[in-house]
C-alpha cells in the first residue's frame, strides 16, 4: 500500500462526520438540557462553551461572576492583552484563530528559574510561576485551570501591590484548595472582573473554553456561520 493510499474499509459506524453539524447539535443539546435563565444574556454563550468543554449541564448554578467580566475580558483581548495561563494544557486549549489580534498566550510554568523560585518562596511551582507574570500582568486576561496555589498566589500578589489584570477566569480543580481559592476570588475586594466555578470542579478544558468564549462567542455564531 502506498503512503497516501486509502486503506480498504473493513468496519464502518454510523456517526455524524460533518463538523458544522456536530457543533450545531452539540450546542442545541446544551441549550435544551442546561438551565441558563439565571445568567445575564452575555454570559450565556460563555456558559454554553463551558458546558460543551466538560459535558456537565448543571454547572450554571455554580458559576460565580462579576457582571462586567465578559465585557472587560473581551475588551482587553481586542486591545491586545496577553492571556496568562497556569499550565500548558490551558495554553494549548486556547484556539489562536479566535484571538482578535494574535494575542500572546503565556505560560511560565516550565521556565528554568521556577523550581528554585518555588524553593525560595516555600510554595508550589505553579504559584512560583505566577511571580514571572509580573511584567505582563497589567490589563492581562488570566486563565487558571489547574492549580489552586496559582490562584491564591495571584490574589496575594495583587493585594500586595502587583498590577491588576483585566479579568480572572479562575477554574482550578481538585480536592485541596480548589474550592477555597475560588471562594477567595469571588469574595475578593480587589475589584477585578472574574468568572469562576464554585466547588471542586474545574480544569484546563474549562479554563481554555472560557478564553475562547470571551474572544469569539460560539462557533455557531461567529465561526461556522450556522444559524441558530
Amino acid at each position: 500500500m502506498g503512503q497516501n493510499e486509502i486503506p480498504e474499509v473493513l468496519a464502518s459506524y454510523d456517526y455524524i462526520k460533518d463538523p458544522a453539524e456536530i457543533y450545531r447539535q452539540s450546542f442545541s443539546i446544551v441549550r435544551t438540557e442546561a438551565d441558563l435563565k439565571s445568567l445575564p444574556d452575555n454570559l450565556r454563550p460563555v456558559a454554553v462553551r463551558l458546558i460543551h468543554s466538560c459535558g456537565m449541564t448543571d454547572i450554571p448554578q455554580d458559576l460565580s461572576y462579576s457582571e462586567d467580566v465578559v465585557t472587560k475580558a473581551n475588551e482587553a483581548l481586542r486591545n491586545g492583552a496577553p492571556v496568562l495561563t497556569d499550565v500548558e494544557m490551558v495554553a494549548h486549549g486556547i484556539i489562536r484563530k479566535y484571538l482578535p489580534v494574535s494575542n500572546q498566550v503565556i505560560c511560565t510554568l516550565n521556565q528554568p528559574e521556577v523550581p528554585e523560585l518555588a524553593k525560595q518562596l516555600g510554595t508550589t511551582r505553579s504559584a512560583a510561576a505566577v511571580e514571572l507574570w509580573r511584567p505582563h500582568l497589567e490589563g492581562a486576561v488570566i486563565a487558571i485551570g489547574n492549580a489552586p496555589t496559582a490562584l491564591f498566589h495571584l490574589l496575594e500578589m495583587v493585594a500586595n501591590g502587583a498590577p491588576k489584570p483585566a479579568a480572572i477566569l479562575g477554574f482550578p480543580v481538585g480536592f485541596v484548595g480548589a474550592a477555597e481559592s475560588k471562594q477567595a476570588l469571588a469574595t475578593s475586594s480587589l475589584g477585578i472582573p472574574f468568572l469562576t466555578l464554585q466547588g471542586r470542579r474545574g480544569g484546563s478544558a474549562i479554563a481554555a473554553a472560557a478564553v475562547n468564549a470571551m474572544a469569539a462567542g460560539l462557533p455557531e455564531e461567529k465561526v461556522q456561520g450556522i444559524s441558530k
